[in-house]
């Protein structure tokens, strides 16, 4: 469902919006409504990815092995 609203913009910027959205076609309108359907979308999938990262990070990262114990990372017998 479509719905109007009012916008507050320059002068010159409105004159120059028009010559461009004639020049591909298309309207004023239409131009500022792909524009903000991008902007959302790009917002909605920086969001889900942040999400995505964040659950993996809480998740952890499979290291694989067993675990060394203390003596096995502090053996120096190759250092004496």
């Amino acid at each position: 469902m479509k719905q109007n609203i009012t916008l507050s913009l320059e002068k010159t910027l409105i004159q120059k919006a028009k010559i461009l959205a004639a020049s591909r076609n298309t309207s004023i309108s239409k131009m500022i409504g792909d524009e903000l359907t991008r902007l959302v979308e790009t917002a909605e999938n920086y969001d889900r990815a942040r999400r995505k990262a964040m659950a993996f990070l809480e998740a952890g990262f499979p290291l694989g092995g067993c675990p060394a114990d203390r003596e096995a990372l502090h053996d120096r017998d190759h250092l004496r």
